[in-house]
């Protein structure tokens, strides 16, 4: 038997952790489907996903079944040797996509390193050592490394570290003049979203994906699309680049790759990734058996028509439910997004005000996510049952009627 464990609250958190977060009230300890047990048993409506990372909910068959079979194979063997689970899942991610050579990785942060290295790396071979030179967007989010927390265009995050990576250009994202203007010779890759995910849930312009693309072939340049958010089902399509018809040369895939086991991935092709030879990057766990064998069975539930039918009939969903909300209480003035990555933009009487949305919601037995200030973020699972989907925005309207009307 196993000893009993220690009770913990979140008041412990403030005394044991460091306080980099600021975690909601309640802690959830169990959950089934897009449902939620706090420790008191109370039930609530999961909207928020983990942040888009829960593609299948909570407890789902078929991860908890690839989970326990391969923890009783094996666990973790490194890279200097391979195993099953992961070539297998790199064999689902080569035929379903561009790709032709996939590295894994354990996050998005540092797929991010691994796209952003083998960029300049690629630029450092085949041109030479000035074409270094990185585009990324404002308002973007790559990661917290200090890397990708540079190359990300938001300065609240990156302030305060010391001196600043060289070489990284900010320009507005869905304006593709600034493109013209900054890219040169020197750039070695252009660096987006498809979907800004952080900032607010903002779809790129297909005609402008379609200029970058060519403006990056024109100059030389690497074009990595970051599909963290974005990526592995959640657009309605396994990754949002087919969605717009337009691809990438390098890809970076986390999140709902997982369904919920930390994961990352870089995808590209067989001629930009010989650039990596032994020994110029690495990772310990990257790769290893049990999240791989999980992703795995997530891809083989997600990449069906049925699912990213599926997800799409969901975002009308909930757009047609959120815009009458929003218009009803006065709260809401766009509702955007691509499939289950959704962003209801606060009006000017809630401008700044997600988190108390957020705290509300929680009150009725939801959870949102904010995506900035003034946007409500949706990130649900991929799955999630329509009335899953009803109830739980049943909850939101009552705290949004709470909210307004006092």
């Amino acid at each position: 038997m196993s000893a009993p464990q220690a009770q913990v609250q979140r008041s412990d958190f403030d005394q044991l952790m460091v306080p980099n977060y600021s975690p909601a009230a309640f802690i959830p300890v169990r959950g089934q489907g897009s449902r939620v047990w706090d420790q008191s048993g109370r039930e609530l409506v999961d909207f928020a996903g983990g942040i888009a990372v829960n593609s299948l909910g909570h407890c789902h068959p078929a991860l908890v079944g690839a989970l326990t079979e391969q923890a009783n194979k094996i666990w973790h063997v490194s890279n200097v040797f391979t195993n099953e689970p992961a070539l297998r899942l790199a064999q689902k991610l080569i035929g379903a996509t561009f790709a032709e050579r996939v590295f894994f990785a354990n996050s998005g942060a540092e797929a991010n390193e691994a796209a952003l290295k083998l960029a300049r790396r690629y630029a450092h071979d085949v041109y030479g050592p000035e074409k270094f030179e990185i585009i990324s967007m404002v308002n973007s989010f790559h990661g917290r490394t200090l890397f990708t927390v540079n190359v990300g265009g938001q300065a609240k995050y990156s302030d305060g570290f010391g001196p600043k990576v060289q070489g990284i250009t900010h320009i507005p994202f869905n304006d593709l003049d600034a493109l013209k203007a900054a890219i040169s010779d020197k750039t070695c890759a252009v660096i987006l979203e498809p979907v800004q995910g952080e900032s607010g849930v903002l779809p790129a312009d297909k005609a402008y994906l379609e200029g970058v693309r060519k403006l990056c072939d024109d100059n030389g340049a690497l074009l990595i699309f970051d599909e963290v958010q974005s990526g592995f089902g959640r657009t309605g399509h396994l990754y949002a680049y087919q969605h717009y018809g337009v691809t990438p040369d390098i890809l970076s895939s986390a999140k709902s790759l997982g369904g919920g086991f930390p994961i990352g991935a870089m995808l590209t092709t067989a001629k930009i990734a010989e650039h990596l030879v032994v020994g110029t990057h690495g990772t310990t766990y990257g790769g290893n058996p049990l999240a791989c064998a999980v992703s795995g069975a997530a891809f083989d539930v997600i990449n069906t028509p049925e699912v990213l039918e599926g997800v799409r009939a969901k975002h009308e969903r909930f757009k047609a439910r959120l815009e009458k909300i929003g218009q009803e209480y006065g709260i809401f003035t766009q509702v955007r997004g691509l499939g289950l990555l959704i962003g209801a933009v606060l009006s000017d009487a809630w401008k700044g005000k997600a988190k108390d949305v957020f705290n509300a919601a929680e009150k009725e037995g939801v959870m949102v996510l904010q995506a900035g200030p003034d946007v409500v973020r949706f990130a649900p699972s991929l799955v999630i049952a329509d009335a899953d989907i009803d109830e739980g925005l049943d909850r939101l309207e009552r705290a949004v009627a709470k909210l307004t009307r006092g």
